[in-house]
């Protein structure tokens, strides 16, 4: 189980390597600096939650469980930086945001020290790494900490569902396909981890035994659940970046001939050397070199053979746009 805990929580964090590509810019945009907040919370709630993990932490520190509470803080926080998410996405005043934002602030922090002075009131003296939720779901003082991670996860999970349902009517393209993703991950997690872990302690409380379906059931869906929402994340962002990256190799490739013929008159100074350039600054050293060799051989070339080859080329089919088109200057050169 630890081993698919600690791969979800790879998956998840690396969406916020993601858009954290420029870390300058993305500082300065609250949205996409409290979504990458978000992604690294959830991704600790899964390292924290894996049973080796626990057992690490219970060693460490001496004390049986202490990974639960530090577990269901972590759990607070990120649902707390949910709603810090929702309200960033909704956008407004400055002053109605950050007020916003402080609130949301202040309902989790009691709620974190709550969880955290009810476990030491409470009597968990029996290591328990995978079914924490049911062993102690009758005994006092426990029994309110897990309602309470419950109920507080609950309340942002229900709220960011509520926002994707009404953003998606509004929007369209790929925000509208990632709000989908978001909320078909929330929606796995309130069905999938909350709501079985609530049947389960439940269960519990009326003498019945559904450990299985908190111990067994809710840690894998709750793992698709955090790589939907974390595909909703990244790709409004990634993946016109990557269609751009696609589309500048293509015209990458596509100038290699016109390159290979003129490259001997071009003297633009050479890329500046590294492990890897994006096709974007590939496409553009290549465009300035053969721009310069246009240039230095212009006094040689025909004009009436360039005007027959690219009327010749148009009706062909061969260009599209107009003369003013990106890069027409190439092509004509070429033909």
């Amino acid at each position: 189980m630890s081993l698919v805990v600690y791969l979800a929580a790879g998956l998840f964090g690396l969406s916020a390597v993601v858009l954290l590509r420029r870390p300058r810019t993305a500082v300065r945009d609250p949205l996409t600096l409290s979504t990458c907040v978000a992604i690294v919370l959830g991704s600790l709630v899964f390292v924290c939650s894996a049973p080796l993990t626990l057992a690490t932490v219970n060693d460490l520190t001496g004390i049986p469980n202490f990974g639960a509470p530090l577990t269901y803080g972590m759990l607070c926080a990120y649902s707390c930086s949910l709603l810090i998410l929702v309200i960033h996405w909704r956008g407004g005043p400055r002053e109605r945001v950050r007020r916003m934002v402080l609130r949301s602030i202040a309902a989790y922090v009691p709620l974190v020290a709550a969880i955290v002075v009810l476990f030491a009131l409470g009597d968990a003296h029996t290591e328990r790494l995978t079914d924490l939720d049911t062993y102690y779901a009758n005994t006092p003082y426990l029994r309110e900490m897990i309602l309470l991670y419950l109920v507080g996860h609950s309340a942002a999970t229900l709220t960011m569902c509520a926002l994707c349902v009404k953003w998606s009517q509004e929007v369209t393209g790929l925000l509208r396909a990632g709000l989908r993703l978001i909320l078909a991950g929330s929606l796995l997690d309130v069905v999938g981890f909350q709501l079985t872990k609530y049947t389960a302690v439940v269960a519990r409380w009326s003498g019945h035994d559904l450990d299985v379906l908190s111990t067994k059931v809710a840690p894998p869906l709750a793992s698709l659940g955090a790589l939907l929402c974390s595909a909703g994340y990244v790709l409004p962002r990634l993946l016109p970046l990557l269609v751009a990256h696609a589309r500048s190799l293509r015209d990458y490739r596509r100038l290699g001939p016109l390159w290979s013929r003129v490259r001997f008159g071009s003297n633009a100074p050479r890329p500046p050397s590294s492990l890897w350039q994006s096709p974007r600054a590939r496409l553009h050293w290549r465009e300035v070199s053969i721009h310069d060799a246009l240039l230095g051989l212009a006094p040689y070339f025909d004009d009436g053979v360039r005007e027959r080859a690219l009327t010749a080329a148009r009706r062909a089919g061969s260009l599209q746009g107009g003369p003013g088109a990106p890069g027409q200057e190439h092509r004509r050169a070429g033909e």
